[in-house]
């Protein structure tokens, strides 16, 4: 049963709490630290988006089309539609030979409310640049264009392309290809169902390369680098997955997914851990879980944890913006071995 890690507080009484399910293994896949259930089944959503950017790289795609430390991290994040964010994926089209019109994504708002208000009140005219995952799209499509892919269909699960993806998502988080369960995410793309515990042995993998072939391992140094050396391209200004790598100095990379889900793999250590918030909720829940495992794991040291505190610890205000509780993380991790 998922556990209580984040209460909230309004006066003298616990009003709220968010309950979730953690896996931390090393790099050898011993689950070292656990909560709730470590082997729960749920979908990685775009937490995967390091993972499925093996195949832009075992493809050959990524030194076909001379593709940048940037290119490859947003073909990773979930961006926000910033300026800099669809010059990126823009560039990325334009070296393929392709336009907007052959991502298949869908136009949408970004996550940041105050940002999306901006671009309503300006009557932005959107296009498939701004939405979150269009990065990876871009990705995929270059894929297709290397090997003659038909590009009309390439969101389909039986397109190759796609086919190719869960086979590497498959050996690189240790689960067989019958056993992925297939749903189809937000941005039109199948999404992969499995345990936490998997998830967590393919960011053990993909940050320390432990377990991987060579050809695996040099992918995914090359994404791990690649999101550390443009941090702000896996999610953008003031959001949480670019403040961790940015302010962690290289030692990690973490990745968020819809409803809750959160994967981080740990270079030194080889760490891996993935998290499920029960309710799927993000800011009160997801992020001060992921900065307190982090400091309990001893991942975090003192001036990380400072510029990271923001996410850990927050106010619970009124409608003028008076304090009348708080929100915080009040778990502690169980060690198995």
């Amino acid at each position: 049963m998922s556990e209580i890690v984040v209460k909230v507080t309004r006066g003298s009484l616990i009003e709220s709490v968010h309950r979730a399910d953690i896996a931390v293994v090393n790099s050898n896949g011993n689950l070292i630290y656990s909560l709730g259930n470590s082997y729960k089944v749920t979908y990685m959503r775009s937490a995967a988006k390091p993972l499925q950017t093996l195949e832009i790289i075992l493809s050959g795609a990524a030194d076909k089309f001379s593709f940048t430390d940037e290119e490859i991290s947003i073909m990773c994040g979930s961006h926000q539609g910033e300026e800099f964010h669809r010059k990126t994926v823009e560039g990325i089209l334009k070296k393929l030979g392709l336009n907007v019109d052959n991502l298949l994504c869908g136009s949408t708002l970004p996550s940041n409310r105050e940002y999306s208000q901006r671009l309503l009140w300006n009557h932005a005219k959107l296009n498939p640049t701004y939405t979150d995952c269009s990065g990876k799209h871009a990705g995929i499509l270059s894929v297709c264009v290397l090997k003659g892919y038909d590009l009309e269909d390439y969101n389909s699960p039986e397109h190759p392309v796609q086919r190719e993806i869960k086979k590497i998502i498959s050996e690189v988080c240790s689960i067989r290809e019958k056993d992925i369960i297939i749903g189809t995410d937000g941005c039109t793309v199948p999404v992969f169902g499995m345990p936490l515990y998997n998830m967590a042995l393919g960011y053990s993998r993909i940050a320390s390369g432990n377990g991987l072939p060579q050809d695996y391992n040099k992918a995914a140094d090359r994404i791990f680098k690649a999101m550390n050396n443009a941090p702000e391209m896996v999610a953008g200004t003031d959001r949480f997955c670019t403040d961790l790598i940015k302010n962690t100095h290289g030692k990690l990379i973490g990745k968020y997914g819809a409803e809750g889900v959160y994967c981080v793999g740990v270079r030194g250590s080889g760490l891996g851990m993935a998290i499920k918030i029960e309710d799927g909720n993000v800011d009160r829940a997801l992020w001060p879980t992921v900065v307190k495992c982090l400091e309990d794991l001893n991942v975090l040291d003192q001036t990380e944890s400072k510029s990271l505190g923001k996410y850990r610890n927050r106010q619970n205000l009124n409608n003028v913006g008076e304090k009348i509780g708080d929100i915080f993380p009040d778990f502690n991790l169980k060690k198995n071995l």
